[in-house]
């Protein structure tokens, strides 16, 4: 497959894969615990392969000074208020200090970037990331974590609208809202904002473009 660049020069973004959504033990938002083993299996995986071609892996965390940060969103503050939303706890979601903004252990590695200071579902909105991928010289997004449609989809949007070329990894995404929302989100990005691949296919299209 043809992703239509002269030089397809990649970076991962990782997406919101820490124990704030991963990790049963302290997570907020938890994604089932099945789903958030298998994303961490399986990011792991892809970030070493990414890892052993040379393509930078930047990890995008969600992170709050105070609830009143989150509460600046009407959207939120409704969705919290409904018993049973997978949204509850978002007021108490990685605020500062917590434990919860760790990445996933075996995710991280040194020469990776970390950009904390996401704190709505874009990880372009008031943040560095555009810098951080210019200064690389990057125009292809890899986009990795969670949740699919939310902060995936939100990302490969904007991707899109500045002209990088988004590729979300189908496996190394997923959603806390189920596999109907994960399946939705990926579905909106492939028609209209960028492909989505499984990992061997991500490696395998990089091999044919380069």
């Amino acid at each position: 497959m043809k992703l239509g660049l002269d030089e397809v020069r990649p970076a991962v973004v990782a997406i919101d894969l820490h124990r704030g959504h991963l990790d049963m033990e302290v997570a907020t938002l938890p994604a089932p615990a099945d789903l958030a083993a298998q994303v961490v299996a399986a990011n792991k995986r892809f970030n070493e392969r990414c890892r052993e071609r040379g393509i930078p892996i930047i990890h995008v965390v969600s992170q709050y000074r105070d609830p009143a940060e989150t509460a600046g969103n009407p959207f939120w503050r409704t969705k919290v208020d409904q018993a049973g939303d997978t949204r509850k706890n978002q007021f108490r979601h990685n605020l500062a200090g917590s434990p919860g903004l760790e990445i996933m252990p075996g995710l991280f590695a040194d020469g990776d970037l970390v950009i904390d200071s996401k704190k709505r579902k874009d990880c372009f909105f008031a943040t560095d990331l555009d810098f951080a991928l210019t200064a690389r010289a990057v125009n292809t997004l890899l986009i990795t974590g969670v949740n699919t449609n939310s902060c995936v989809l939100a990302t490969a949007a904007t991707a899109n609208t500045l002209d990088y070329l988004p590729i979300v990894v189908e496996d190394c995404t997923g959603s806390m809202d189920g596999g109907e929302a994960h399946d939705a989100a990926l579905l909106c990005i492939k028609t209209a904002l960028g492909f989505t691949l499984n990992t061997d296919a991500v490696f395998d299209t990089l091999d044919e473009n380069s």
